[in-house]
């Protein structure tokens, strides 16, 4: 006889909630039979069960994962509005203490190379590495903030419940840092930057090889991309360099998650995401090393 086959025990037999032994009850669970209260009881398609049998039923039933991988969720894109809310609390704390002349400011912009200052600041080269990712979370005006929250929602939303929390996070920070390393590399050393652009442009490029991957129509996400390089280079006072780097990183993580076979799947996904960040990590060795030779 299985353990479903044996008969549950008589609610009279054991009068008490198993959980809360001072409440009296005439409720089972239908799947263990243990006695339990209406605060215990969960509902069930037939009848009620006890929350450890309904962890134990979570546990081993399959988790639902999207075709790349991420866990389906209930839609929520909860690590989207953390995003964007770090960039809105950065925003107006930047602007209650001075903006980008302000203190606060001053130890999160990215600057290259503090020792062409003067008075000489902190700048990646002196070691303040932490500006590399501080400064993607920084923005010069409201136009600049409204524009970046704008892009991170439509394809932020869009990327989380594709590719899963852990992967989308990855993306955003990785591409933002790669932006931020291409600054690093090929910006004037005496002006500073700051802005999630580098981030922004790489949910456009994983986009752009989740949708090609879905087979659905990329027409308009090109017209927008191809815009927003337009305006990257006509514009002033926009950091290019940040702009591409971001881009790249962006197509190149896109096209591990979208493109990895199915079997090996998660191992390509880390390795894609672990190779990238060593690469950055290189590239800034690399970098303060020959501009503090």
């Amino acid at each position: 006889m299985s353990s479903f086959d044996q008969p549950v025990p008589a609610a009279e037999t054991v009068p008490y909630c198993y959980r809360h032994p001072e409440r009296e009850t005439h409720i089972s669970c239908q799947r263990c039979g243990r006695p339990i209260c209406p605060d215990c009881m969960r509902d069930a398609s037939v009848g009620f069960h006890c929350p450890e049998c309904v962890r134990e039923a979570a546990a081993q039933s399959p988790q639902v994962r999207t075709s790349f991988g991420g866990r389906v969720t209930s839609g929520s894109a909860v690590v989207t509005m953390v995003l964007m809310g770090l960039n809105a609390v950065a925003f107006l704390v930047a602007n209650a203490t001075g903006k980008t002349r302000g203190e606060f400011s001053q130890q999160l912009i990215l600057i290259v190379d503090g020792s062409r200052y003067f008075p000489p600041v902190d700048g990646v080269a002196q070691g303040a590495y932490w500006q590399l990712l501080s400064s993607t979370f920084l923005h010069f005006d409201l136009i600049h903030i409204a524009f970046n929250l704008y892009g991170l929602w439509l394809f932020g939303s869009f990327l989380e419940s594709e590719l899963g929390r852990w992967r989308y996070l990855s993306l955003y920070l990785l591409a933002g840092l790669a932006g931020s390393v291409c600054v690093y590399w090929l910006s004037d050393l005496g002006i500073p930057s700051l802005g999630a652009s580098g981030s922004i442009f790489g949910l456009f490029g994983a986009s752009l090889f989740v949708l090609l991957k879905q087979r659905r129509d990329i027409s308009q996400l090109l017209l927008l991309l191809g815009l927003n390089v337009v305006i990257t280079f006509l514009l002033p006072n926009i950091s290019w360099q940040a702009h591409l780097g971001g881009l790249a990183a962006g197509m190149a993580m896109g096209a591990a998650f979208a493109y990895a076979p199915r079997s090996q799947r998660q191992p390509i996904h880390v390795a894609a995401v672990v190779a990238l960040a060593v690469l950055c990590v290189v590239l800034i060795a690399l970098r303060t090393a020959s501009l503090n030779a």
